[in-house]
C-alpha cells in the first residue's frame, strides 16, 4: 500500500517542448482563409506560420510531426465572454472603462478554456447602457502582460429602443463633438501662428535672392496648414476619448441588440455617423430580426449570436438567421450559448446542427476563427492558417463539427500547452 502511494505521488515526465522551427504534416487542414488541404504540411517558427500547401517538401533536418489522421483547425475565437471575470459593472454611462482592471492570471478557469481549444478570448465590461470597453486575452501566462493581446478592444453598446439608452450615445457623441469643435479652434490658432512665423521667414529670405532656385515656392503658412508638423492635439475628456476614438478608426464599437427595432433606433442616433461597428444580436424564439436582415446585409455588417435555430413569432417556421445573413451579404460569428465552461464544451456541436439545418460548412468554420478574430481587430494576427499569422491550432481526431470527435491536442503561439503528440 505504501509503494503504492509512493509511486502515485511521483510526477509524471512533462512532454518535451516543440522545436522552434517545426513542421506538422497532418490529413486535413482547415485553413479558412482558402478553403480545406488534404494532405497539409504546416511549418511554424518561432510561434508563427511560415507557410501551409499540401504534400509540401520539408527541409532535410526541420523536425516533422506526423499526425496523418488529424484534422487542424485554427484555434477557436470566442469574442463575447465574462469567463474569468466577476464584477457586476455599471448600468449607465461609464464609456471610459476597462474590463481589463478585473484579469487575474492565477485561475483554473484559463487551463479549462484552453483545454477546449479556444485559444482567444474577447472579455467584455459588466453592466447596462454603455459600461465600458472590453479586451482581449490568451487564456494563458503567468502575468497580465503575458495574457493581454488588446486593450481595448471594443467599446460595448447596448441599444434599446428606448430614450434612455439613445441618449447615452447622443451624450457620447455629442462629446466628441464638443472636442472637434475645440480642436478645430485650437488648429486655427495654431494657423495663424505659424503665418506670423512664416511671414518672418519670408522677409529674411526676401534678403536672399540667389537661393530664389532652389526656394519652394509654396508659402510656408501654406505648407504649415497642410502639413501640421509640430502640432500636437489636445487630450480628449476621459469620457469623450472613447467616441473621439471611434471616429478616428482607433476603436471599434460593439452595439448589443434584442429585437428589429433597436437596430433602427440605433441608426436613428448614428446618421451621417461613418465609424464603423458590430453587434451582438441575442437570439430567442420570440426575435423578429428577419424585418432587418436587408439592412444588415446591405452594411456587410459582422454580428455576433448564437449557433441555434430559432421560430419566426406565432408561427412554428423555422428560422436559421445566420444563414440569411450570410445569404444577404452580412458576417455570422458565431459565440457559445451559454458563457460557461459547458457552453464551451457544447459550442461546435451546435455549430455543427446549424450546419446540419442548411449553413455553409465554411462560413460556420469561419464564424469561429476568422470573423471573430476580426470583429477584435485581430484579424491580422489570428483565425487563419495563413503565413505570418500566430501558430495558434486545435488538432482534432475527425471532423470538428461532429459530436463524437475528439481534441487531439492544443497550439499556442507554436507551443504544445495541452494534449500530447508524438514528436
Amino acid at each position: 500500500m505504501l509503494l503504492t502511494t509512493l509511486l502515485l505521488s511521483i510526477p509524471t515526465p512533462a512532454d518535451p517542448p516543440l522545436p522552434s522551427l517545426y513542421a506538422l504534416r497532418v490529413g486535413r487542414a482547415e485553413t479558412i482563409a482558402h478553403g480545406t488541404i488534404e494532405h497539409a504540411v504546416v511549418l511554424i517558427e518561432a510561434g508563427k506560420i511560415v507557410t501551409v500547401g499540401q504534400d509540401l517538401e520539408v527541409e532535410r533536418g526541420i523536425p516533422v510531426i506526423e499526425l496523418p489522421g488529424a484534422t487542424l483547425l485554427p484555434g477557436l475565437v470566442d469574442c463575447y465572454s465574462r469567463l474569468g471575470l466577476d464584477s457586476d459593472g455599471s448600468s449607465g454611462f461609464e464609456p471610459q472603462a476597462k474590463a481589463s482592471v478585473e484579469l487575474y492570471p492565477d485561475q483554473k478557469i484559463w487551463a479549462e478554456i484552453l483545454e477546449l481549444g479556444v485559444t482567444t478570448l474577447g472579455l467584455y465590461p459588466a453592466g447596462s447602457g454603455i459600461p465600458g470597453q472590453g479586451f482581449v486575452v490568451k487564456p494563458h501566462g503567468a502575468t497580465r502582460e503575458e495574457m493581454l493581446l488588446r486593450d481595448p478592444s471594443y467599446l460595448l453598446v447596448h441599444m434599446r429602443s428606448d430614450p434612455g439608452s439613445k441618449k447615452f450615445l447622443r451624450d457620447g457623441l455629442e462629446k466628441a463633438d464638443d472636442y472637434d469643435e475645440k480642436e478645430k479652434k485650437n488648429v486655427e490658432k495654431w494657423d495663424k501662428d505659424q503665418e506670423k512665423k512664416g511671414a518672418k521667414k519670408d522677409d529674411k529670405k526676401e534678403e536672399k535672392k540667389e537661393e530664389a532656385k532652389s526656394f519652394d515656392p509654396s508659402p510656408p503658412q501654406d505648407k504649415a496648414k497642410k502639413e501640421r508638423k509640430g502640432y500636437v492635439p489636445s487630450e480628449p475628456d476621459e469620457k469623450a476619448k472613447p467616441f473621439v476614438e471611434l471616429r478616428q478608426d482607433k476603436l471599434r464599437a460593439l452595439c448589443t441588440l434584442s429585437k428589429a427595432a433597436d437596430y433602427l433606433h440605433l441608426l436613428d442616433v448614428l446618421r451621417e455617423e461613418t465609424f464603423e461597428f458590430d453587434l451582438r444580436v441575442f437570439l430567442r424564439d420570440d426575435v423578429d430580426f428577419h424585418h432587418v436582415m436587408d439592412k444588415f446585409g446591405e452594411k456587410k455588417l459582422r454580428i455576433a449570436m448564437d449557433p441555434r435555430i430559432t421560430l419566426q413569432p406565432n408561427t412554428r417556421r423555422e428560422r436559421s438567421y445566420a444563414m440569411e445573413l450570410a445569404a444577404a451579404g452580412g458576417k455570422p460569428v458565431f459565440v457559445p450559448r451559454t458563457d460557461s465552461i459547458n457552453g464551451l464544451k457544447d459550442w461546435l456541436r451546435h455549430v455543427g446542427e446549424v450546419v446540419g439545418a442548411g449553413l455553409d460548412r465554411q462560413v460556420a468554420l469561419r464564424a469561429v476563427t476568422l470573423e471573430p478574430a476580426q470583429l477584435l481587430g485581430l484579424g491580422d494576427r489570428l483565425g487563419s492558417l495563413e503565413p505570418g499569422k500566430d501558430a495558434n491550432f486545435v488538432l482534432y481526431d475527425g471532423d470538428p463539427l461532429e459530436v463524437s470527435t475528439r481534441i487531439l491536442a492544443v497550439i499556442l503561439e507554436g507551443e504544445l500547452v495541452h494534449g500530447e503528440i508524438d514528436q
